[in-house]
């Protein structure tokens, strides 16, 4: 059986940083699933999951922390053992529109108020090519609860969208397996 382990990572932005991680985790028969990572204000950030033999968990876990003599702020938590993915209702939805702070905070408390899972959130600010003014966009991939339809979703997120004056589109994509 597998442990799932989750890792956050966060150093200098330099080569070999994600050659360290890999080498580490392959050495202890880990498996590395999934991952995001970026270069955020001149540091490297990411977050991880790899699958790894249980009795190899612990032993991982412990040379994984031991990186950071190298310069990486690790955090490793064990998710314990893989479940059978449950089928749920996704929904990607994307905003843009000019920058202002707030926009991040009232979209996930829209979304949490009604029970709407964000299982990915990608967002960007870049200078509008006609006014040079800041332009804040968000993607996002949602998991719909049963008792909250894609009519009721769209009618809160269009609310939101007039309150932020900004643009929402919602679409709907295939059932998927929830993490």
């Amino acid at each position: 059986m597998s442990s799932l382990l989750v890792l956050t990572v966060v150093s200098a932005d330099r080569p070999g940083v994600v050659e360290s991680l890999s080498r580490v985790i392959t050495t202890h028969g880990g498996n590395w699933l999934e991952s995001r990572m970026a270069r955020l204000a001149g540091r490297f950030a990411g977050i991880l999951q790899v699958s790894v033999p249980e009795a190899n968990a612990s032993a991982l876990s412990q040379a994984l922390l031991a990186l950071e003599t190298e310069g990486l702020k690790l955090t490793v938590l064990s998710n314990g053992v893989e479940d059978a993915p449950a089928i749920q209702r996704a929904v990607t939805v994307e905003l843009m529109g000019q920058d202002h702070p707030g926009i991040v905070r009232d979209l996930s408390h829209a979304l949490a108020a009604s029970n709407v899972n964000i299982d990915e959130l990608e967002t960007s600010c870049s200078n509008a090519s006609w006014s040079g003014e800041s332009m804040f966009q968000a993607t996002a991939r949602l998991r719909l609860p049963e008792e909250v339809s894609l009519a009721e979703l769209q009618r809160i997120l269009e609310a939101l969208a007039k309150d932020l004056m900004v643009d929402i589109m919602v679409d709907e994509a295939p059932s998927v397996a929830s993490r």
